[in-house]
């Protein structure tokens, strides 16, 4: 059974769209490459949905978790978020991947569906916002590109550094504003490389690496790949180091790179499972026999956000739940939230973190 997944079956018979009245979504990759995402935002969905019907619900009715799968795909999430009109869904907690969001979020924007996204970074998911029911908690990808980019330059000043990206909107985007901050900051790359995602070799991308002595490369994309081109690294006895996005912090990465993925460097914000308000909702999915890895929290907090800001509104209707949203200060397993006049949440910055034997944890500067 794929990890996280032992806490729906806890929660199962309260998120019964039987007993509810309120239908809410969630919507990410739920099979492929990136299914362990998806099964983070299920659970911390389903978990939150659990919690306030067992508190009596919201507004008086119980809440029901619909759950889709977009696969990553723009079009796919399209027709997911035309479904989940279908059912009457009135906000979503989703989508993961940035190019679904925002291909989803005009369909959301026109039917009058609340969206919070827990994970899409992509600047452009705000910056062209569809309408004024988007939202996000996650951070963005030019100020995560900010503090890794002037992390590279004063970390590695005298090192030889590289880039490569794997073409899609989050590691082109992250890796563009990483390279900016860090050109920026005075300090310029050796080389910049683009690969093909899920690419079953990177033969040719280590052995520029190794041509070039590149010390420190930076990668935009996702934790598969980025645990291969660990692995084939080390295979041919380079030593360089690994920098990427938030996208590594999952035990993933380092089930699959093995120990070559130690020393690997990554952004994220604040760990939330260290928040105390996050306490209660930590030791519940522990007690469950899952961790609230990566986006489970951020996935939790949106719906959370969203049923504190009904409250508010004392109703469920589209425009006074964002009118609530855009002027209220929330508290979530994330800490206070409030959001900026983009749809942006106001929350701690990133930090950096490093991999070693198999664990994670924030770097010692």
């Amino acid at each position: 059974m794929p990890r996280l997944l032992l806490a729906l079956a806890a929660v199962a018979t309260l998120t019964s769209p039987a007993l509810a009245d309120i239908a809410i979504g969630t919507v990410g990759p739920m099979n492929g490459p990136f299914q362990l995402f998806g099964d983070e935002m299920k659970a911390g969905a389903a978990r939150a949905v659990a919690d306030i019907n067992a508190g009596g619900g919201l507004l008086g009715q119980k809440l029901a978790l619909e759950v889709g799968d977009d696969n990553c795909d723009g079009a796919q999430a399209t027709a997911i978020a035309n479904q989940m009109i279908g059912k009457n869904v009135v906000f979503m907690a989703g989508h993961f991947c940035s190019f679904a969001s925002m291909s989803a979020a005009s369909v959301y924007e026109h039917a009058k569906i609340v969206q919070i996204s827990p994970a899409s970074p992509h600047p452009m998911f705000t910056d062209q916002r569809a309408g004024p029911g988007v939202f996000r908690l996650c951070g963005r990808d030019d100020d995560q590109g900010k503090v890794a980019g002037t992390f590279l330059a004063k970390r590695f000043a005298d090192k030889r550094i590289a880039f490569a990206d794997d073409r899609s909107a989050y590691g082109k985007g992250l890796a563009e504003a990483t390279k900016k901050a860090m050109n920026d900051a005075g300090k310029k790359e050796e080389f910049s490389e683009t690969y093909e995602a899920g690419a079953r070799d990177f033969n040719e991308l280590v052995s520029r690496l190794k041509d070039a002595n590149i010390d420190v490369l930076y990668i935009g994309g996702y934790h598969p790949d980025a645990a291969l081109i660990a692995k084939e690294m080390r295979d041919h006895g380079l030593q360089t180091v690994i920098v990427g996005g938030d996208d590594l912090l999952t035990e993933d990465y380092w089930r699959a790179a093995g120990d070559a993925a130690d020393g690997t460097l990554l952004t994220f914000p604040p760990d939330p499972r260290r928040n105390p308000e996050a306490a209660s909702v930590v030791a519940a999915f522990r007690k469950s026999g899952s961790e609230p890895e990566g986006y489970a929290l951020c996935t939790y907090a949106a719906v959370q956000v969203w049923a504190a800001a009904a409250i508010a509104a004392g109703s469920i209707d589209f425009d006074k739940v964002i009118a609530a949203l855009a002027k209220n200060t929330f508290k979530t397993v994330l800490g206070d939230i409030r959001f900026n006049e983009k749809g942006d949440a106001t929350r701690p910055g990133y930090v950096v973190y490093i991999w070693h034997n198999g664990k994670y944890d924030v770097l010692k500067m």
